[in-house]
């Protein structure tokens, strides 16, 4: 069994993207911009942002924080949008979700320029990745793919099962998973709480992709030997051992699944650093002006 390190993936990649960057200074181009809207004071998405501007600062990006109140009205975050979609200065910015209820998610969402939604997001980008064109990918399902690229994991062929069909990383992640270069070339099945026999269906699987949002579903009976992990799960879970008073579990029981597999991604460390320097990518993609 060996362990997919995301963490020393994702430092990688910074470094690659921090190096593009200095050689984009050098010939006189202005050094990619970055901006995040925040709406209220959610913890989990106070945490993300703040990695997002720190690695910003490792890849030598610029950065931009917009904060507004969760009473902030539909209107003014459409406005706060616009401006953004027209500023020069900015490649690329997203919207932390989750909003507040009286916003509509998709309504800002499709209000982003496609061509600086580098969340991946924006129903166009998301149709341009379905078909294999040139887009911005799904930060999450990218990390993923990145992750299996970067350990060499032969995908062609295998039977990869993705528990879960949420559009943020079970649908984009299954279609990668589908397209004709590697990593991808899989044979694809998607399981959900509808489906029959998922036990059965994990059983054989040579990759599974678990992104339920529910912890330690997968149990050693639903894996076969030498399958290989990906754990999207991180769900906080009460532990009076730690001084938060909980810890982050996969969607995956750890403990029991991994001498079994290949290759497992831990939580924390696997997936969710490689969702932010996915991020990154885009950025950078987005300064470089590489997707039309």
């Amino acid at each position: 069994m060996e362990l997919i390190d995301g963490k020393f993936i994702a430092d990688t990649i910074k470094k690659e993207i921090a190096q593009s960057v200095e050689q984009m200074v050098a010939e006189g181009k202005k050094r990619p911009h970055l901006a995040a809207i925040l709406v209220g004071h959610d913890g989990g998405s106070e945490t993300y942002v703040a990695h997002k501007v720190k690695a910003c600062e490792q890849c030598g990006f610029e950065s931009t924080l917009i904060r507004y109140e969760d009473d902030v009205t539909e209107a003014e975050l459409l406005a706060a949008i616009q401006r953004l979609n027209e500023d020069e200065s900015v490649d690329g910015f997203i919207v932390q979700l989750p909003l507040p209820r009286h916003i509509s998610e998709q309504k800002i969402i499709e209000a982003i320029d496609y061509r600086k939604d580098v969340d991946g997001f924006h129903p166009i980008n998301v149709g341009r990745m379905s078909i294999g064109l040139p887009c911005y990918l799904s930060a999450t399902p990218a990390g993923i793919i990145e992750l299996l690229g970067r350990y060499n994991i032969n995908t062609k062929g295998a039977n990869c099962v993705v528990l879960g069909r949420s559009n943020i990383v079970g649908k984009p992640v299954a279609s990668l998973m589908m397209q004709k270069h590697p990593p991808g070339d899989a044979t694809v099945t998607v399981c959900h709480s509808a489906t029959k026999n998922l036990k059965e269906i994990c059983a054989q699987a040579d990759i599974i992709i678990a992104a339920l949002g529910s912890p330690g579903f997968v149990k050693e009976d639903m894996v076969k030997p030498g399958a290989v992990i990906i754990d999207v799960g991180t769900t906080r879970v009460p532990d009076a051992t730690r001084k938060s008073g909980f810890r982050l579990s996969g969607d995956v029981d750890f403990e029991n699944v991994a001498e079994k597999c290949s290759y497992i991604t831990p939580v924390p460390g696997g997936v969710g650093p490689m969702t932010i320097v996915s991020l990154m990518k885009n950025t950078l993609l987005a300064a470089q002006h590489a997707i039309y």
